[in-house]
């Protein structure tokens, strides 16, 4: 590939509702570029942007790929994206270093619940947008449909560029509104086209809509609004010339059209993204060759050879062969030979200018969202704003060679994806992975094993559930044995109750010194280790106050030893006496949803939760925030319960806030089921 400058380059990011063709498109893009000769499928697991073995198997994407290819003298570095909100991090990933976002609709579904998120990801960059309206060809397949949705959701700067020949089986070609062309296709798939003129039952349709968008247009330049408005015809050339502006001013998100799978529509496309599409030095954005360098790291690959660092750069020229300055961690690092990439392929590149996408390998330190730059001119860009993770799930080695090495590899994964976060429940000794969604989670499942060999299995981790007493009690102790030499002798007497604002407090009245201070200290040791299990089902004991009072010691036989065992017993006998309580713990939700599936949001939430809904709060553009408290027992597939019923459409945010008491006939269950689980265990 030869060397192109920042005004020669465009960054096309592309986005949709999974399944609405990006993978098929650009496969089309890079077969009319002459980048590959023949056109892979998804379903065959051979298309250049879908290369991961995730994506092979369940054909969708599941991280985004930099496919870069050469038109017009313009080089188009496509992002394609994946399309599945399971894979979040990825999308806004592919949203920072993009330059305007090419968004697919499925010419049977319209916008669908993808499309209005990935439309929020773009606005929130300010990327100006363009859509294409994809499957044509399908059965059941209506553009005016699509553009009619796409006006309602996204307003009225919305205008059709292209309209489509024929319909359904019957579809061939595409009407460019501005040269008053059509374009007509073989059905061979090869991307070859004759130039006709307008078909006559399209003349009127194509005359109104080219009226709407000539308005869009004329908006972004005052002399031609002027001329417009004084009732001047504007001339074609004119209106390609302010095309670029008002696309990139967002005065106009231009609507064109096609069949990816029938490589149809695709050359117009290109030439609109060569010719119209933003550059990264657009008006208004820094992005200088001749500057200091500055590049932000946007994806990063675990690879069990090196990770492999995706980087865009913003200003200066990156080149390999020497130090590299990570501003973000403030420390240099040796970096390699500069590459390109293609999907999968690497190739070597002298340098990377601003506005390009390039790669290296084999870093030590530098990870996403970090800025490479000038020693002496650190600065750091702006990262990406990774969501928090709302799937949780414990990850069980299969072996001891799994568990030997799958805390370093997950470190790796989660290295990789920013939107995955590991830890280790202190409580219920298990490690959690938690990512977006479950398809998230066992997509990292698979990586571990693929990519580092390690086998693991996947469950709903444990709920770390507590023991309390609500009421008190008084409890006496003797631990009194009598062997050969020394014996054995301790003697408390405790007062054991509920303290609300303490884990756990220890206070003596001892008075005479019925036990002396030396073995006060083991008194308190004994207490605490019969707090790891309590007497309702072993679970740790919290909220509780103890205070010793009185005892008895013996001059000889006494000991730590013996005294730490008295202690012991006699908090379980007082425990028991104290009304002792299972404790479950209880989280904040905070659900945003379309105002529609409110009710249903709410109803599931005090029904089928074992919930309250604590208040409600209208945010506009048809959404409301509900607040509310569940227990972390029912709410742990709650990612994949609020997508079933709001289509998608809800989020959340979940957080700790305390502990209560589970109702008597819930608890039975589980009092049962974990004693069962401990005998288990005794027994292996």
């Amino acid at each position: 590939m030869k060397s192109y400058r920042t005004e020669q380059i465009r960054n096309v990011g592309l986005f949709s509702h999974g399944g609405a063709g990006k993978t098929s498109l650009v496969e089309a893009l890079l077969f009319d570029s002459k980048t590959i000769n023949r056109l892979g499928r998804v379903d065959d697991g051979n298309t250049v942007s879908d290369f991961d073995p995730d994506e092979v198997k369940r054909h969708i994407s599941v991280s985004a790929s930099v496919v870069p290819c050469e038109w017009n003298d313009t080089k188009i570095n496509l992002i394609d994206a994946p399309g599945y909100a399971d894979f979040i991090g990825e999308i806004k990933s592919a949203a920072r270093v993009a330059d305007s976002a090419l968004i697919l609709l499925d010419a049977t579904g319209g916008v669908e619940v993808g499309t209005e998120q990935v439309w929020g990801f773009a606005a929130e960059r300010n990327l100006p947008r363009i859509l294409f309206v994809n499957k044509l060809d399908r059965e059941n397949s209506n553009f005016f449909n699509a553009l009619e949705a796409a006006q309602q959701s996204f307003g009225s700067n919305v205008a059709a560029l292209q309209i489509p020949v024929g319909k359904e089986s019957g579809f061939r070609g595409i009407v460019d509104l501005i040269t008053r062309k059509a374009y007509l296709y073989s059905n061979s798939r090869d991307g070859k086209f004759e130039v006709a003129d307008i078909p006559a039952d399209l003349k009127e349709q194509a005359a109104t809509l080219r009226e709407k968008l000539v308005e869009r247009i004329v908006e972004a330049d005052e002399e031609l609004m002027l001329r417009y408005l004084d009732g001047e015809e504007i001339g074609e050339e004119e209106l390609g010339k302010a095309l670029p502006k008002a696309v990139a001013s967002q005065q106009l998100y231009a609507v064109l059209c096609g069949s990816a799978t029938a490589n149809i529509g695709t050359a117009q496309l290109l030439d609109f993204l060569a010719l119209d599409a933003p550059t990264p030095n657009e008006e208004g954005k820094t992005c200088d060759s001749h500057a200091s360098l500055e590049a932000i790291v946007f994806k990063t690959v675990a690879d069990p050879f090196g990770r492999i660092t995706y980087f865009k750069v913003i200003n200066g020229v990156f080149k390999g062969e020497g130090q590299l300055y990570n501003a973000s961690k403030g420390k240099s690092e040796r970096v390699g030979v500069a590459l390109m990439v293609r999907g999968k392929e690497q190739i070597p590149v002298p340098e990377v200018v601003a506005g390009d996408i390039g790669v290296v390998v084999k870093l030590q330190e530098t990870n996403t969202n970090d800025t490479i730059s000038a020693p002496d001119k650190s600065v750091e860009l702006a990262k990406i704003n990774f969501p928090a993770p709302l799937y949780r799930a414990a990850i069980l080695p299969k072996t001891k060679a799994d568990l030997d090495k799958m805390s370093a590899s997950i470190g790796r994964l989660v290295e990789e994806d920013l939107t995955l976060h590991v830890e280790r429940d202190s409580f219920t000794g298990e490690t959690i992975l938690s990512g977006m969604g479950e398809s998230h989670v066992h997509v990292a499942a698979e990586r571990l094993q693929r990519k580092f060999g390690v086998n693991v299995t996947i469950e709903l981790p444990k709920v770390p559930y507590r023991e309390t007493i609500l009421g008190s009690s008084k409890a006496e102790y003797k631990h009194k044995k009598q062997t050969g030499g020394h014996g054995q002798y301790g003697h408390v007497l405790i007062e054991v109750s509920h303290a609300e604002d303490a884990d756990f407090q220890f206070t003596e009245s001892i008075v005479g010194g019925v036990v002396p201070r030396n073995y006060i200290p083991a008194v308190e040791k004994g207490v605490r280790e019969a707090l790891l299990e309590g007497i309702v089902a072993g679970f740790p004991v919290v909220n509780i106050k103890v205070n010793l009072y009185d005892g008895s010691y013996h001059p000889v036989d006494s000991s730590e030893m013996a005294f730490k065992i008295a202690a012991s017993q006699a908090f379980k006998k007082g425990t028991l006496q104290a009304k002792p309580v299972l404790l479950e713990p209880i989280y904040d939700l905070k659900i945003t949803v379309p105002d529609h599936f409110m009710g249903d949001v709410m109803g599931d939430i005090n029904s089928q939760k074992r919930g309250r809904v604590l208040g409600m709060e209208q945010i506009g553009n048809g959404y409301t925030i509900v607040e509310s408290q569940a227990p972390l027992a029912e709410v742990q597939r709650y990612a994949t319960d609020l997508r079933s019923m709001t289509q998608g459409r809800g989020i959340f945010t979940m957080s700790f806030s305390h502990y209560e008491p589970v109702p008597q006939n819930i608890a039975e269950h589980i009092i049962e089921k974990h004693k069962k689980e401990m005998e288990t265990a005794a027994t292996h």
